[in-house]
């Protein structure tokens, strides 16, 4: 190798093997995973991956909420979503894309479904829980109980709408506080 070719070599930044970059917390994280509804075992394998991620980019603590929330997405997909015009496909199994980011001090989940919908969010309380004294159930809405729960775990929820049809929702946690 002549001196230019030795001094190229210098000026190039060290490449960071994936493992190292993988647990510095400052380069961030993403994961996806498409999943389709056909299965018994989506919510399942959504919630292994979400596990999965957390354990490996040091963020242990948070596990049990991130399997939780997205099982809970993953679920209102597979029961709820009718996917748009646009996207039907005869015979074809719906589509559900969850969706894993880590930033220094934030988490995000997303699931991305084919029904551009908006989800039910909740958007407050109706009633004082001190007002119901014995009778908390009656609290409880119909529907949407999940989403509630998502709520009062995560630090916001909101959603996108997807592309030519479906949307996103998202849910994000902010690390320092979750410490």
């Amino acid at each position: 190798m002549d001196a230019r070719q030795s001094k190229r070599r210098a000026n190039i930044p060290r490449a960071v093997s994936l493992r190292d970059a993988a647990q510095d917390p400052s380069a961030g994280h993403f994961r996806a995973l498409t999943l389709f509804d056909e299965s018994a075992g989506t919510a399942r394998a959504a919630r292994n991956m979400v596990g999965a991620c957390l354990q490996d980019w040091g963020l242990g603590h948070m596990v049990d909420d991130g399997r939780l929330v997205v099982s809970e997405l993953v679920g209102n997909v597979v029961h709820h979503a009718v996917p748009d015009d646009c996207l039907t496909q005869p015979g074809a199994a719906r589509r559900i894309d969850v969706l894993v980011k880590a930033w220094p001090g934030w988490l995000f989940i997303g699931v991305a479904d084919e029904d551009s919908t908006p989800p039910d969010l909740p958007t407050r309380e109706f009633v004082s829980p001190e007002l119901v004294g014995d009778f908390s159930e009656a609290l409880l809405p119909d529907q949407g109980r999940g989403l509630l729960i998502i709520q009062r775990l995560a630090d916001a929820v909101w959603w996108s709408p997807k592309g030519p049809g479906g949307k996103t929702v998202w849910v994000r946690f902010d690390l320092d506080s979750a410490t």
